[in-house]
């Protein structure tokens, strides 16, 4: 047996023990006590599950758009495998890393809903007391397969696939978990400094855009980086659109109800993504640059990204603040990655790290208790600073624990399957490649 079919052959032997894992454990529910749920507040949060899970395909055109002709497939195929690979890995263990017993407030106990034990019968989540705790769950996993998927774009057209696989489940276990765990478990250590995050700009956006930076160095230059076409603009219009939609459920779902703060989170949502599309542009055409489809797009999702932690804290002038803001530093970061000798491909880093960097800290500058009663000090433009100063602490803890655990990660991938493809195979294009399969 070669090599190659040895390798081949142990993440299947792992899939047929999670498969035996699974016929020993159905987690048959055995608490009968019926919670008082809210029938719209279900409704809504199904609805907001699955406008979610739509933005992982959208991400998926969007990218695929962007990368050239020969890669379209491997890119998409990226996003679309998340869907498949980190739904496994939280009903087995995942969800308990994120959400279980906490262990130091920086990761959950593997063990609390090991097999999803537990979970079918468990009292509602303190902060969706409305809704079946499943359903809590099921939400919070469509946040785990998009992280990983916005990675892709810092890499793309030049890694393994299979190895690729490798590294979004470390990614999955050993950087975003204890990160989510530590900002939305009550006994996270950064939710108990105070910082807020109401739909993921540290745990999603930070996580995938600061690795996405460490992926850039490490693998270094893809061939011919500095000659890029796009394949498809219209791919990226299409992506755009469905990133936008789905974006609805992946910050006004986070309020987990049909109220008035959904709606409050629904508003600065739409606030911030167009005024960071429109500043984009306008940015790009004062320095005489034409208005393009392609800037347009980056604009809003900029904006989208940069609004996520502050979409339930803030006013909704203020998103438009905090749009503009972030559309412009976002410009000109890409502008120096452009000049630079690191090949994040599609620009991960300038605008989802970035992005969630800018919006983490504006949320410590423009958060009231008048939007949320969760916000116990207000930000400093109210002339408050605790929740600033424990916003720019968190920024660089966090920062600093998603690089570091990335360089490493990515060296145990390098070491175990390598995750550079050869140089014949980046000319060949990854489509052919690694799938057998062309447009």
């Amino acid at each position: 047996m070669s090599t190659s079919q040895k390798k081949s052959l142990f993440p299947f032997v792992i899939m047929v023990i999670i498969v035996i894992a699974a016929f020993f454990n159905p987690s048959l529910p055995s608490n009968t006590t019926a919670y008082d749920y809210n029938a719209s507040d279900v409704a809504w949060m199904l609805t907001s599950t699955a406008l979610v899970l739509i933005m992982t395909p959208g991400l998926a055109y969007f990218y695929g758009g962007m990368v050239k002709k020969k890669n379209v497939i491997s890119t998409m195929l990226q996003s679309f495998i998340c869907m498949a690979v980190v739904a496994v890995i939280w009903i087995v263990f995942g969800f308990s890393l994120v959400f279980g017993d906490t262990v130091g407030g920086i990761i959950g106990n593997p063990m609390t809903f090991f097999m999803f034990d537990g979970v079918l019968d468990h009292k509602p989540w303190d902060g969706a007391p409305t809704i079946p705790f499943a359903l809590f769950a099921m939400y919070q996993l469509k946040f785990a397969i998009i992280t990983p998927a916005l990675i892709t774009g810092a890499f793309a057209e030049r890694i393994r696939f299979t190895s690729y696989i490798l590294f979004i489940c470390l990614f999955f276990i050993f950087i975003y978990a204890p990160l989510a765990h530590a900002t939305w478990h009550s006994d996270g250590v950064l939710f108990k400094m105070g910082v807020l995050d109401f739909a993921g700009g540290t745990v999603v956006h930070m996580s995938a855009g600061l690795t996405a930076l460490a992926s850039a160095i490490y693998l270094k230059q893809g061939k011919g980086c500095k000659e890029h076409t796009p394949a498809r603009i219209t791919y990226v219009l299409l992506g755009t659109g469905l990133l936008w939609f789905g974006w609805f459920g992946f910050n006004a779902g986070s309020a987990f109800g049909a109220t008035a703060l959904a709606a409050t989170a629904l508003a600065t949502t739409t606030a911030a993504s167009g005024a960071a599309a429109v500043m984009y542009i306008l940015f790009d055409a004062a320095r005489g640059t034409k208005p393009s489809a392609m800037g347009t797009c980056i604009g809003v999702v900029v904006g989208l990204v940069a609004i996520t932690p502050a979409a339930g804290f803030v006013t909704v002038p203020h998103s438009i603040v905090i749009g503009a803001i972030a559309a412009i530093i976002s410009r000109l970061l890409i502008d120096w990655r452009t000049k630079s000798n690191i090949d994040d491909t599609l620009d991960v880093f300038p605008s989802h790290g970035v992005g969630g960097m800018v919006g983490m800290i504006l949320t410590g500058v423009f958060a009231h208790s008048a939007i949320n009663g969760a916000v116990e000090t207000n930000g400093l433009y109210y002339g408050e600073t605790g929740l600033f100063t424990a916003h720019f602490i968190g920024l660089i803890g966090a920062s600093v624990f998603i690089l570091v655990l990335a360089f490493v990660l990515l060296k145990v991938t390098d070491l175990i399957t390598p995750l550079r493809v050869s140089e014949h195979e980046e000319e060949e294009g990854l489509d052919l490649s690694q799938h057998g399969e062309k447009l």
